[in-house]
């Protein structure tokens, strides 16, 4: 009897892998000759991606995307990328609970609840990546964005306690650390910012997203295998290693 071959590549998730940062990093998996899915609110899919609706501050919606995910797969989550967040900048004194619940939410509790799904695919393998898209940001500070950072912060504490909790079972957990990458809003900025910005930055430029991409595509190989509660910042040395 012929038995079928298993699928080629691995079977990657990134959430918010519409845009920016995430469709840079789901491109570059793709390339590499993984099979993967994205996460979108709306579940449009990319250019040449699939992709499945996700909402990660509701936990039914995240079962519902892993589910359809997993039968676009052909199998378990192998390479969690989660990537899904948001902003809403305001002074401290101003800052509303609303704006900074809801940030938490999205950003580290998103973060919490797809880590907890695909962590039971992952464990019955016994192997997986989980690689999490924090933010200078959460190492460094910024002033207006107390929500974010402590967001982005937090990622730092929820990956290492994965790290000791599941790396006995074959799974990493990781957290990349960009700075200010070369996108749409950065081009965007008045001349004065950007200059001042990159004043700031010892690399004296801002990164391409796809340098983002391949910083999470080494935490994800095999050749990272021993490497799990890092941070691995990608600012051109605006944070050192904070």
């Amino acid at each position: 009897m012929t038995q079928t071959p298993p699928p080629a590549g691995r079977a990657v998730l990134v959430t918010g892998g519409n845009r920016g940062i995430g469709l840079a990093i789901a491109r570059s998996f793709s390339a590499a000759g993984d099979r993967v899915v994205v996460t979108t609110r709306s579940g449009d899919a990319p250019e040449g991606l699939q992709a499945v609706p996700c909402e990660v501050t509701d936990t039914a919606s995240v079962d519902a995307a892993f589910a359809a995910a997993e039968g676009l797969l052909g199998g378990p989550v192998e390479v969690l990328v989660a990537n899904a967040g948001i902003t809403k900048d305001q002074l401290l004194m101003r800052m509303s609970d609303a704006e900074f619940d809801d940030v938490i939410d999205t950003n580290l509790a998103g973060a919490f609840r797809c880590a907890r799904r695909a962590s039971k695919g992952m464990i019955r393998l016994r192997r997986g990546r989980m690689i999490f898209v924090s933010s200078v940001v959460g190492l460094y500070g910024s002033p207006g964005q107390a929500n974010y950072a402590a967001s982005k912060a937090a990622l730092v504490g929820l990956a290492r306690s994965i790290s000791r909790e599941l790396g006995g079972r074959g799974i990493t957990a990781n957290v990349v650390a960009p700075g200010f990458i070369d996108t749409d809003m950065t081009a965007a900025l008045p001349e004065e910012r950007r200059t001042a910005y990159l004043s700031s930055i010892p690399a004296g430029r801002f990164a391409a997203p796809e340098e983002v991409a391949a910083a999470v595509r080494f935490l994800a190989s095999p050749e990272a295998a021993y490497i799990t509660g890092a941070v691995l910042p990608v600012d051109g040395g605006l944070g050192m290693g904070h």
